[in-house]
């Protein structure tokens, strides 16, 4: 693997002349963000720019139109935003360069579904432009990413719902909420299944294709030849861009598994992650079969798989449910009909979106992540999947990786939010970045 960045670094230094030429170039914002921070009326129709519009980008804008119009569509590849734009009624101008869509004073909020290690930049950015954002996730590349953001979006004051959804759903929220009332007795382990990583390679490289700014898709990455597996949905199986399955689904599952442990503002404590490595020249590089353990402060315990059933197992000293998009269940979870949680209880966060807790024992799931996004817009609350928790989260996945990819246990302080005694493992929280789209 240190061979492969070796390569890829010294790639970067014999092209960077060759790049210059479609680079970005500086920008100055002259976006309002004061006028776009003023109060709303429950009535106002906002103005939308849409980033990164393939897969979940376009499924994001369209849950976002019922609360606004699309009037910026925002792709490096020219066939999908021309195809966003027929999609979204043929009315949004379209742009190749984000900036250019953050600039426009007639946009309210921005979705951002672009490939991982876009995220923070493109936050950064539309947070100084005045935006307002509902970004995909797992929110963050590194763990240093997430402490920028947070700094960011506090000095900006910017709302930021991160698309972790699973907290607006009625099934994970009960699941936490239970362990969080003592219905398990004492919390003593978690496991949570995730999925396997895909396998692949070696794949060919191609001639870039002229609808597509393969440069600025790379972004801060090392520049490489163009592989058409490394772009788009398949971006997910190289640590180039994202993290694999322990930052996509992890960020999803890890995300309730802490929450409902309390450690939604804090993190592990000691992390050992096994795992093993392709070693297929220009193939996907993410772990074949992995697995990583944890434990909180307090002694809860965090097995997180690769393999068995997709979900997450609670398990306390009076009982054990488990929870997955479909399910919820357990002797704890039936005996709610007979001693179900009080109303006041459900304190976790209440929002209209929402739906209300099960009535008589049943559950009916109803999830309007988007619509409590743009209710904190109007009310300048904190949505639900906050920028904060949502790094403290997305870093627990990171951890994962980085135990992994050393292949021994590391000790983490999660208020300094560095590893203990451990240079060579603290040289892991950020990554080289590529002028000059450096965050």
């Amino acid at each position: 693997m240190q061979s492969n960045l070796t390569s890829r670094r010294s790639f970067f230094k014999s092209s960077a002349a060759a790049v210059a030429g479609t680079a970005l170039v500086p920008y100055t914002f002259t976006a309002d963000a004061e006028e776009n921070s003023k109060p709303r009326s429950a009535n106002d129709r906002f103005r939308i720019g849409a980033i990164g519009m393939r897969y979940q980008g376009t499924v994001i804008t369209d849950k976002a139109r019922e609360y606004g119009d699309v009037v910026a569509i925002c792709d490096i590849d020219r066939h999908v935003r021309e195809q966003a734009r027929s999609s979204f009624g043929s009315t949004p101008a379209i742009y190749e360069d984000y900036r250019a869509l953050l600039d426009r004073k007639d946009v309210d909020v921005v979705t951002i579904g672009t490939p991982d290690h876009w995220h923070t930049k493109m936050l950064i950015d539309a947070c100084r432009a005045g935006k307002d954002v509902y970004i995909e996730k797992p929110l963050t590349l590194t763990i240093d990413e997430g402490k920028q953001l947070g700094k960011v979006v506090r000095e900006t004051n910017r709302v930021v719902q991160v698309g972790s959804w699973h907290r607006s759903d009625d099934r994970f929220r009960l699941a936490v909420e239970m362990v969080r009332q003592g219905r398990l007795g004492q919390l003593k382990r978690i496991e949570v299944v995730l999925g396997k990583n895909k396998s692949g390679g070696p794949f060919p490289t191609r001639t870039v294709p002229g609808h597509l700014n393969w440069d600025l898709w790379q972004g801060q990455t090392p520049a490489v030849p163009y592989i058409e597996e490394r772009c788009h949905y398949t971006f997910r199986w190289w640590y180039e861009y994202s993290g694999g399955q322990l930052t996509d689904w992890g960020a999803h599952h890890m995300d309730i598994a802490q929450w409902a442990a309390g450690m939604e503002g804090s993190g592990p404590v000691r992390i050992e992650g096994r795992a093993k490595f392709p070693d297929v020249p220009d193939g996907y590089n993410v772990a074949i079969d992995f697995e990583a353990k944890y434990v909180f402060p307090g002694g809860v315990e965090m097995v997180v798989l690769d393999h068995g059933r997709n979900g997450i197992l609670f398990e306390g000293t009076e009982g054990r449910i488990f929870v997955n998009r479909g399910t919820l269940e357990g002797s704890p979870v039936e005996a709610l009909a007979d001693a179900p949680l009080p109303r006041e209880q459900y304190k976790l966060y209440a929002h209209d979106n929402l739906a209300r807790p099960p009535r008589e024992g049943k559950l009916d799931a109803i999830v309007n992540h988007m619509g409590n996004f743009f209710d904190c817009v109007k009310s300048r609350q904190q949505p639900i999947s906050d920028v904060y928790s949502q790094h403290r989260s997305v870093s627990t996945c990171h951890l994962g990786n980085i135990s992994m990819r050393l292949g021994r246990p590391l000790q983490w302080d999660p208020e300094k939010e560095r590893f203990v005694g451990d240079d060579e493992a603290n040289g892991h929280l950020a990554r080289e970045q590529r002028a000059p789209y450096t965050v």
